[in-house]
């Protein structure tokens, strides 16, 4: 059972200030929480599958092909920052 003195306790490690009214809230909440937790530890799961995903996860990726590139000219067109054959950068020193 939670009780207002845990939750002054875990405040001030976490070194958070709370009100008597506050401390009183999150004492409720907290009980609640952990009744919930119990009602979940109810349910039988001796013959459940584990599952780490909600859904299945499949490799979306596919194999590496070979493929010829495009031409100097065609990578360099959609840029007006080019030099000699080459994309040009701002200077870094």
């Amino acid at each position: 059972m939670i009780n207002e003195e845990e939750i002054k306790k875990v405040s001030e490690l976490a070194r958070i200030k709370l009100s008597e009214e506050e401390v009183k809230e999150f004492a409720k909440d907290l009980q609640e929480i952990f009744e919930n937790f119990e009602k979940i530890d109810e349910v039988d799961t001796a013959n459940i599958e584990i599952m780490l995903h909600p859904i299945e996860i499949k490799n979306i990726f596919r194999e590496d092909e070979p493929v010829e590139s495009e031409g100097e000219k065609d990578l360099l067109s959609n840029t007006i920052n080019k030099e000699k054959g080459f994309f040009k950068g701002p200077k870094i020193l």
